[in-house]
């Protein structure tokens, strides 16, 4: 297998459906070898910007390059770039060997053969390759699918949505041997999600799009802990929005804010403006009860398995919701108590 790919580029790429501006203007560099995820609900643009990287779509402004070379004119076919698909688009009459084979037309028999076999080595379906694909479960469909896309050795690929065919145990089962792969070969992988837990746990960054706009890219854990909003704090998990007005900045360092249930202090320092309407955002494993903090009493608590969620009401009727292990002392419905976090796991968002 070839080495690392080169680094993709895209600059204020854009693309117009009549009236309906899809992509706005993204501006993106993918590093080499890098695993990417594009985040976001159906319609936000994600699908229709692979398409564009991949060529299947004209860009209506920007550019797109990959190294020296630049795509933005190029059809797919004269570009080094592969997708694969959500219905893996597998010929029923071929073996799994023939599947993948199919696009090493031109290639020697012989070079053609030992490439296939390095391939079902890879994703692991040695002893597969006289098999037809309904005789396979639907993970090893994808992997047959995975390793047809990388036959040619193309220096980014591309996936759109390509385990949401699979049922949840086989699809966590399949995210980790999609990430082995990548991580093996070094080449570079943009894959389109909705799913923000398979997004965390495939990508090394996270791109998340709304309305055709990249609005935040960085780590699942920083896009997890330090939102650039309240979109992407509710698109990353379950989140408290704790509405108030942006205090005072403490020496540079921290803020307070000012909310109905009193001043919450010492938060990571924020840009905006004292007085500014805000939220504190605050996830609900960091939501904790005790004897101090702000009074609440606990509404409904539901046994999860491996957590307890509950929701909390304040003195002014609003909720908050707590999620933890459950233990013996855990407080039932209708008892009150005090519901507390620690500062430093909250985050300051424009209200």
């Amino acid at each position: 297998m070839s080495g690392s790919p080169p680094r993709l580029s895209l600059t204020d790429l854009s693309k117009s459906f009549g009236a309906h501006r899809a992509v706005d203007a993204v501006s993106l560099d993918l590093e080499p070898g890098e695993f990417f995820c594009l985040l976001g609900p159906s319609g936000c643009g994600k699908s229709t910007l692979l398409r564009l990287i991949a060529g299947f779509e004209r860009p209506s402004a920007g550019r797109i390059r990959l190294g020296e070379q630049d795509l933005t004119g190029l059809p797919p076919h004269r570009r080094p770039v592969n997708m694969m698909f959500q219905s893996y688009a597998l010929f029923p009459h071929m073996s799994v060997a023939k599947n993948i084979a199919y696009g090493l037309a031109g290639m020697g028999r012989a070079e053609a053969a030992a490439r296939v076999a390095d391939l079902l080595r890879l994703v692991r379906l040695d002893g597969f390759g006289d098999r037809r694909p309904e005789t396979l479960s639907g993970g090893q469909r994808q992997r047959v699918a995975l390793a047809r896309a990388l036959a040619r050795e193309p220096k980014l690929l591309l996936l759109d949505e390509p385990l949401g065919a699979l049922d949840r145990g086989l699809r966590e089962e399949t995210q980790g041997e999609l990430r082995a792969v990548q991580r093996r070969l070094g080449t570079a992988f943009v894959v389109v999600t909705h799913d923000p837990e398979e997004a965390m746990m495939l990508a090394d960054r996270i791109g998340v799009m709304e309305a055709g706009r990249l609005v935040q890219i960085g780590s699942p854990a920083e896009l997890y802990r330090r939102p650039a909003n309240r979109y992407v704090a509710g698109l990353l998990g379950d989140v408290n929005l704790i509405p108030g007005r942006l205090g005072p900045d403490e020496a540079g360092e921290a803020r307070t804010v000012e909310t109905v249930h009193g001043p919450v202090r010492g938060i990571a320092a924020s840009p905006l403006a004292e007085g500014t309407a805000v939220v504190v955002a605050v996830r609900l494993e960091d939501l904790v009860l005790g004897e101090a903090g702000l009074p609440v009493t606990v509404a409904e608590a539901t046994f999860l398995g491996d957590r307890l969620r509950r929701s909390l009401r304040l003195p002014d009727g609003s909720t908050l919701r707590a999620s933890g292990r459950p233990t013996d002392t855990d407080a039932p419905p209708g008892s009150e108590t005090h519901a507390s976090f620690a500062t430093g796991a909250a985050a300051i968002l424009p209200a």
